[in-house]
């Protein structure tokens, strides 16, 4: 099972870089959006340091969403997908090989560059630390999760759209428990070991389930 995991993933990693324009799409997008924030609201040094852990964490949950509908849509419309189910190999390894890869592609870039929030918004060292480790953990959830709404909708008309309408109510206690980890860094109180813990209790639940969960949607979406 590792070894197909290793090659599901080195696949999807080199499919990928094929077309880096589509990797890039979502780095530039996390950049846009927490560039123009300041733009609209201000330069009040206060104001930008309560709203940045919001603006990271808001930013990364929508570059997450801005690629999952490709997560299978490629191998669906050209049959890889059907081959993939009819493999002796369990689907479920198969989905989680396909997840991290998007989460290597899309997830680990965002961790890697949110300290550009800490310079736009005043953040100092240490909020910056706890806002990337807080990403690091949060954004495996976001694409175990958006796996499972990208399998729902596959081969739908206006995937897009329903992928967001699934998984808003899921990401919002990530969103929630992600940005009050920094928040709760800048008060000094002692609820950061709690978020964390929350968030790596989401991680390990969605490491459980999600790759079962996508595996049969996309069972039935192929039916």
């Amino acid at each position: 099972m590792f070894k197909t995991y290793i090659l599901i993933l080195q696949r999807d990693l080199t499919l990928a870089l094929r077309h880096k324009t589509e990797v890039l799409t979502t780095i530039f997008f996390f950049i846009i959006v927490i560039s123009l924030f300041p733009l609209g609201v201000g330069i009040d040094k206060e104001l930008l340091q309560k709203i940045a852990p919001g603006v990271a964490w808001i930013a990364a949950l929508l570059a997450s969403m801005l690629a999952l509908e490709r997560l299978f849509s490629s191998d669906y419309e050209d049959g890889t997908l059907e081959q993939m189910l009819l493999s002796p190999q369990p689907l479920f390894v198969i989905v989680l090989a396909k997840v991290s890869a998007h989460w290597l592609l899309t997830g680990l870039p965002l961790v890697l560059i949110s300290p550009l929030v800490g310079l736009q918004y005043h953040l100092d060292f240490d909020r910056v630390i706890m806002m990337m480790l807080a990403l690091l953990i949060g954004t495996p959830i976001l694409s175990l999760l958006g796996a499972i709404g990208a399998a729902l909708t596959l081969g739908l008309r206006g995937g897009g759209v329903l992928i967001s309408l699934l998984l808003l109510p899921l990401y919002i206690p990530v969103l929630i428990y992600g940005a009050g980890v920094v928040v709760d860094s800048a008060l000094f109180n002692n609820n950061t070991e709690t978020y964390l813990s929350l968030l790596m209790g989401f991680l390990i639940l969605s490491l459980v389930l999600s790759p079962w969960a996508t595996a049969a949607a996309l069972r039935i979406a192929s039916e």
